[in-house]
């Protein structure tokens, strides 16, 4: 197995297509044609993790966080993050960044969340637009349904919990090849016309490739007339933070210790409890101050996430309690799901899990 082999099957899971435009994911350093000999995963690449990936035989680090976020202008050692790389690619170890890839994933980083605190009902807390496209395409009326199936077989069509969804509509299809068109119906440089089937078919942007080499593999004309348009429909699958139920609701003192113990934190910054109780709840982890409208608009009682600033906690405005359980810790579970992921995935190797404490937040 190659190093694009592992790369496969995490963008099955996480599609980059989906990260925030400010991040950086995907392979980071390294060859993706190498062959693996062993996968480290952790929440951040430093350089004592190369070393953990040196003492494990691992050539890939998977890491949550991109050890290479800005640019880099030279590579001297004289940082953190130079050192790192440096130090990577002197021991050809290849390093591949998920990050918000998986937090907009639907099973991802909140996900994560909400299974430890045992939320019920979840859904997406902000969903993303511009990840839904249509195709429209025209056949004939005979191979309309073989296309069809083509088609959902790459992943169109799928609407939530359906699938196989499209519309479909009769009409008549006219073209005129010139002399260097070789028509599967009619003649060359005589008008011709067909009955044929509009088909349209939604579906998520990263599968836009493969749709596509489906049409064109199994669409009978010579010339495949379609169009691609990207829809303002929110993605219900795809989107940041979650929010969730309580099976039993909780007095908030109980739950903010059940939180605790769950997320294991040593302490919770929050805002003024104002409410006495906690049923529905918001999470978001990693930085979350620009979800709290959004968890107000869920209905939340509460929002659990990390970051937050001073000024951040007046906005809680007694409609909803902020609680910051520090970054590392809201995401400190993301390495041991991808562990498991991945080693469902891959067994002529192993996938190993970091136990280097990557949190640079110490607490007396």
């Amino acid at each position: 197995m190659i190093v694009q082999d592992v790369i496969n099957y995490l963008e099955e899971l996480a599609p980059l297509q989906y990260a925030e435009d400010f991040d950086n994911v995907g392979l980071l350093v390294g060859d993706k044609n190498n062959e693996v000999s062993g996968v480290l995963v952790t929440l951040d690449t430093l350089e004592a993790v190369v070393d953990e990936a040196i003492q494990n035989n691992c050539n890939l680090i998977v890491s949550f966080h991109p050890i290479i976020f800005k640019g880099l202008k030279s590579l001297t050692g004289k940082n953190y993050v130079e050192r790192t790389v440096l130090k990577a690619i002197k021991n050809d170890i290849a390093i591949y960044a998920i990050h918000t890839a998986l937090d907009n994933a639907l099973r991802g980083v909140n996900d994560i969340i909400c299974d430890t605190l045992g939320l019920v009902n979840k859904k997406i807390l902000i969903p993303q637009k511009g990840t839904i496209k249509k195709l429209t395409t025209y056949i004939p009326s005979k191979n309309a349904n073989a296309l069809r199936s083509q088609l959902f077989k790459a992943g169109a069509g799928n609407i939530g919990n359906y699938d196989n969804c499209s519309f479909n509509t009769e009409g008549t299809g006219t073209y005129r090849g010139n002399e260097n068109s070789n028509p599967t119906l009619g003649n060359k440089g005589e008008l011709h016309e067909e009955n044929e089937i509009q088909i349209s078919v939604t579906f998520n942007k990263h599968i836009e490739s493969k749709l596509l080499n489906a049409l064109f593999e199994h669409h009978p004309y010579e010339e495949v007339a379609f169009e691609v348009t990207t829809l303002d429909n929110y993605n219900q699958n795809i989107g940041i933070g979650m929010v969730g139920e309580l099976e039993e609701g909780m007095p908030t003192e109980t739950f903010l210790e059940f939180v605790k113990s769950k997320m294991n934190v040593s302490c919770i910054r929050h805002s003024e409890i104002s409410t006495s109780s906690i049923k529905k709840v918001a999470v978001l982890g990693g930085s979350g101050s620009f979800a709290i409208s959004a968890a107000k608009r869920s209905g939340a009682d509460i929002l659990v996430t990390s970051d937050l600033k001073y000024h951040d906690f007046f906005s809680a405005e007694n409609n909803i309690i902020l609680a910051d359980i520090g970054h590392y810790e809201s995401e400190q579970f993301t390495k041991n799901f991808l562990v498991d992921y991945l080693s469902k995935k891959i067994t002529n190797f192993a996938v190993v899990l970091s136990t280097t404490n990557t949190n640079p937040v110490k607490y007396l």
